[in-house]
């Protein structure tokens, strides 16, 4: 039953993914974009340099904002990635010695008189 979840989200994760996979695109391109004009605009000393690249990097900042919604494309690629770490994982199941009274007795008695 865990692994019919597990392909139920990864079908949803997936459909999500592909339906914001473009606007992850240009979500990455504005940023780089926005990126190379912060870094230009650092470097250059003249004046009219610096007021074009501001003005790219604010053009690139309103197209980032635009692209917001892409956000869920990159948690439905984290949500994928954790079914893919998590397929394989075994239940974990509780070992039968650990429900018998007298055998945790034992450990503890043998704790409290030091035979290890």
């Amino acid at each position: 039953m865990k692994k019919f979840g597990y392909l139920l989200l990864g079908g949803v994760a997936v459909i999500v993914l592909l339906s914001n996979l473009a606007p992850m695109v240009a979500l990455a391109i504005s940023l780089l974009i926005m990126y190379f004009a912060y870094k230009g605009f650092i470097k250059t000393t003249s004046t009219f340099n610096k007021v074009v690249l501001a003005i790219i990097g604010v053009i690139a900042l309103f197209a980032s904002a635009s692209n917001l919604p892409a956000i869920l494309g990159f948690v439905a690629l984290y949500v994928l990635y954790v079914i893919y770490k998590n397929w394989k994982k075994p239940a974990k199941t509780k070992l039968v010695e650990d429900d018998d009274p007298f055998t945790n007795f034992e450990k503890e008695w043998n704790d409290l008189k030091g035979n290890y």
